[in-house]
């Protein structure tokens, strides 16, 4: 009798884990937490608030770190973050091309999940990923100016 109960307290406890939604990360960063929380670990690893690119009610939030080669730009409704995205300008298509590449091999192996990618052309790419808390995003857009951008949505 003891073993049946102990197996059915188990598959209850391994249900109620595996129903558990998991929150999308950024670098280590749990986009789950507050808003306010989250640009506070930002600012601890460095980042600081562009007020001139902020606007005023804080529902978008520009973040710049000189040790960095990219901008954050955060997106928050009723203290929780909808999404951030890393915005990369670099000199060259050719640096932007590699970076892009680079990126989408990290998340590939990271999530160990193939992306979603319509065909642009070799001047605009892009890799969208899907995880259990969000999608993942890497664009890359050779123009004038070469970007490279990391979006990361909530779900």
């Amino acid at each position: 009798m003891k073993k049946i109960i102990l197996a059915l307290m188990a598959i209850v406890a391994l249900g109620a884990c595996s129903g558990e939604e998991k929150d999308l990360t950024y670098r280590g960063l749990s986009m789950g937490l507050p808003f306010q929380t989250f640009c506070d670990s930002l600012t601890a690893r460095g980042f600081a608030v562009d007020s001139a690119k902020t606007d005023s009610a804080f529902t978008r939030v520009v973040m710049a770190n000189p040790n960095e080669k990219f901008r954050l730009m955060l997106a928050q409704q009723d203290g929780k973050l909808l999404a951030l995205q890393e915005n990369y300008q670099l000199s060259t298509n050719d640096s932007t091309r590699q970076m892009w590449q680079q990126k989408r091999d990290e998340f590939e192996k990271e999530l160990d999940a193939w992306p979603n990618m319509p065909l642009h052309g070799d001047d605009h790419k892009v890799a969208r990923f899907e995880t259990d808390g969000g999608f993942i995003t890497v664009t890359l857009e050779n123009t004038y100016t070469p970007t490279l951008q990391v979006l990361y949505e909530v779900k």
